[in-house]
């Protein structure tokens, strides 16, 4: 049996992960989500600083096409470990 997803697809879905405040966790972060998604525009790619700038979030919109490509991209995000949090 197959489980029916509540989203329609295609849709803008916003992937967004917590890290610390580097260079290198804003090009992980982004990478994560192309390599399920493909190339993402600048303009999809949203950041915010914590109020003490020691950690960021980035918010990754994309057209997500299924649900087995949201659980493959928060399965990758989820276990890397310079990924915080993940919603």
């Amino acid at each position: 049996m197959t489980e029916e997803s509540a989203i329609e697809f295609p849709c803008e879905f916003p992937i967004k992960m917590m890290g610390r405040n580097l260079p290198e966790f804003r090009i992980t972060a982004r990478a994560l989500v192309e390599k399920h998604a493909g190339a993402v525009d600048n303009h999809a790619v949203q950041e915010s600083l914590s109020r003490n700038e020691r950690f960021v979030s980035i918010t990754v919109t994309i057209t997500a096409t299924s649900q087995q490509q949201l659980d493959n991209i928060y399965q990758d995000v989820s276990n890397h470990t310079d990924v915080l949090m993940a919603l």
